[in-house]
């Protein structure tokens, strides 16, 4: 468990720590992987805290008025507090050889750099400058339409949502939704239930799945199931900003 002060050093150290492998290997079958424990629940709860400090946050979504689902969120504005920045930019690099790759397999260009910064550039340079680190929170009733966070045409492939709450203890309900449409088949879902400080990398908007004639670029959707009681807090982190 980490302190309430975990430092990026910190943060890269359980990064680290983690089977790289198997994750790589979930995120190949099924699209999603979760991570060990990155944050301890007073980290938790202090994150958690910040959504009524509305200043912090460059807009709120109410997701009934648009047809998203039920329930609010939050954009960050910058500056991001330090463990939301903390995180994204220790998470990039660790995704970055599997983006790679997915594009390698799809004949697909790979254009992100070495760096978050250097790929936040050019996401800026290309009218992409809204910042997408989002907080979100879910009430009895609430839930999730599938979706996928695009924002832009420069997309980064994988994205992370971190559990703020205890399942079944402060909330129940509120599963991770994962929809994949394969080739030429049915679509398949994928459930999670996640733990307190620890993350779930998932697919942003596509990834590569074996087919007849090689590899395909299998679309993929995210959502919350129906809260059934209590209070459901996430941090989302997607690697790219919005236009």
């Amino acid at each position: 468990m980490t302190s309430s002060t975990s430092t990026s050093a910190d943060l890269r150290d359980r990064l680290a720590t983690a089977d790289w492998d198997d994750i790589t290997a979930q995120l190949d079958a099924v699209g999603c992987a979760v991570t060990p424990q990155l944050l301890g629940p007073d980290e938790c709860a202090g994150i958690a805290g910040l959504y009524d400090e509305v200043e912090r946050f460059r807009s709120t979504v109410d997701m009934a008025r648009f047809r998203f689902g039920s329930g609010q969120y939050r954009y960050f504005d910058r500056p991001y507090p330090g463990l939301v920045a903390k995180l994204r930019a220790a998470f990039y690099p660790k995704l970055l050889p599997i983006a790679r790759d997915w594009a390698a397999r799809l004949g697909q260009p790979a254009p992100w750099p070495d760096s978050l910064d250097e790929w936040l550039e050019m996401c800026h340079a290309a009218g992409q400058r809204k910042s997408t680190p989002i907080l979100l929170r879910y009430r009895a009733g609430d839930w999730n339409a599938l979706h996928r966070d695009l924002y832009g045409d420069l997309v980064f492939p994988m994205q992370v949502v971190i559990g703020l709450d205890r399942p079944g203890l402060d909330y129940t309900g509120g599963e991770f939704l994962l929809v994949e449409q394969r080739p030429r088949a049915q679509s398949r879902g994928t459930v999670t239930m996640l733990p307190q400080g620890h993350g779930l990398v998932f697919t942003t908007r596509d990834r590569p799945v074996r087919s007849a004639r090689g590899w395909s670029a299998s679309p993929v959707r995210h959502g919350v199931s129906t809260v059934r009681s209590g209070l459901r807090h996430t941090l989302g982190l997607v690697l790219h900003d919005a236009a």
